[in-house]
């Protein structure tokens, strides 16, 4: 459902475009009362984290887990139209309440993945009839598939609300070069794909918690219509109840620091 309104976002974009400014001369290079829209990718990283597993037969804390974000490699998805959503992106909608102040909605589509065999601290207990039952003291203990498989990959979807200021830095001819900051805030939605101790896989949608963060970036624009820009994000989510198995009960939490740097492509709708 996501991917399909990020779809449709971009596309109802580029048509009101073409309809709500055929002529380029009554076309202004003010931002105010103007609609944008924009798609793009992200590149991101997170901070080391703690993971707290609770469950019917365990309950146990990773801690300083290290996480990464997973690119997608093949060059045609990323503008296939049948596959454009696998990759990382970001896609939003604004609206300029003046020339200076914006506000707009998206979604941030990471994809954060635990580094399988990497060496963490445990402390906890487990009691699930596998052959990491044990009641562990701090100490340490090899991540391997068997163990855990943990990953937010399709994705860390950040669905946010966002307020920007604008600050028009250059206006040569037909093209305007700005500068924004901005901050916002929204729910995660992740699809968490989990395999605790070689289990049933568990991979579905879920509000896990919230996300807030800080933004800052630069746009180039043709003609106050067409741009491109440049954006740097970076921002704190807390995911208290990430799904882990069909049993509601069981669940894991996690709190890290993500950053994003992010291309993006777009277009100003004129309204008014």
């Amino acid at each position: 459902m996501i991917k399909k309104c990020a779809l449709i976002l971009i596309i109802s974009g580029i048509y009101s475009s073409s309809i709500f400014a055929q002529n380029d001369k009554n076309y202004n290079f003010n931002n105010k009362g103007k609609l944008y829209v924009y798609w793009g990718w992200n590149l991101s990283a997170y901070s080391q984290s703690d993971i707290h597993f609770k469950g019917n037969n365990y309950n146990f804390t990773l801690y300083d887990v290290i996480g990464r974000d997973r690119q997608t490699p093949e060059l045609n998805e990323y503008v296939n139209p049948g596959t454009m959503t696998i990759p990382q992106y970001n896609a939003r909608i604004g609206y300029y309440i003046n020339d200076k102040y914006s506000i707009s909605i998206g979604n941030d589509h990471m994809k954060y993945v635990m580094k399988t065999g990497q060496t963490a601290v445990i402390d906890g207990v487990i009691d699930a009839g596998t052959i990491y039952d044990k009641v562990y003291d701090n100490e340490e203990i090899e991540v391997a598939y068997n163990f855990l498989i943990f990953e937010h990959t399709d994705g860390l979807n950040y669905e946010n609300i966002d307020f920007r200021r604008h600050f028009r830095l250059k206006q040569i001819k037909d093209f305007s070069f700005d500068a924004f900051g901005g901050i916002g805030a929204g729910i995660m939605l992740p699809k968490t794909n989990v395999t605790l101790f070689r289990g049933e896989r568990f991979d579905e949608f879920h509000v896990a918690g919230y996300g807030i963060n800080l933004l800052a970036g630069a746009n180039l624009t043709y003609k106050g219509r067409y741009f491109i820009m440049s954006e740097i994000k970076g921002g704190y989510t807390n995911l208290p109840d990430i799904r882990v198995s069909p049993d509601r009960s069981e669940t894991a939490s996690q709190k890290f620091y993500f950053f994003q740097y992010n291309i993006l492509f777009g277009v100003n709708i004129q309204i008014k």
